[in-house]
């Protein structure tokens, strides 16, 4: 059998991965910001409970990434997107954006955006892969090392 990749929707048992898995990658290239504490600590609260949705990518049965898509007032924010060290290379994060955009589309949503920073370059390059065109930063955005916004077209 193919090692595939296979990606559930969030389930109460899995919200220590998704903290972890984004405290990681925060810590690697950026800091753990207020608004991140927030976020990671109370994901059901934050995020399920406000009309949005967290997926995880599952590798030989173990968390290996993880995606939200948060319910905010512009929109759907394809956001706290991680994989996990040890299961990077296997093209993870390109599937749970495919997940995200299909599982739009299929909501009939017009549009996800994102917030991102321009020192993750392979990340951008494959945002604008699936489509995501750079729109205006506004002036107050959520994370302080949000360098650029980027949006997709449904």
């Amino acid at each position: 059998m193919k090692n595939t990749i296979t990606i559930v929707s969030y389930q109460d048992e899995y919200s220590q991965a998704f903290h972890d898995l984004n405290i990681e990658w925060l810590e690697t290239y950026f800091y753990v910001e207020d608004h991140d504490k927030e976020v990671l600590e109370n994901a059901k609260s934050y995020i399920i409970d406000n009309g949005g949705h967290i997926f995880f990518a599952l590798y030989k049965g173990q968390i290996a990434g993880t995606v939200a898509l948060m319910n905010e007032p512009e929109g759907y924010e394809l956001s706290k997107m991680a994989v996990s060290p040890n299961f990077r290379g296997l093209k993870i994060g390109q599937q749970l954006i495919q997940h995200c955009i299909d599982f739009a589309k299929n909501n009939d949503w017009s549009e996800l955006l994102l917030y991102s920073n321009t020192i993750l370059e392979n990340a951008i390059y494959i945002y604008k892969k699936y489509g995501f065109k750079e729109v205006p930063l506004e002036k107050d955005t959520p994370y302080a090392r949000s360098n650029i916004k980027m949006m997709l077209k449904l």
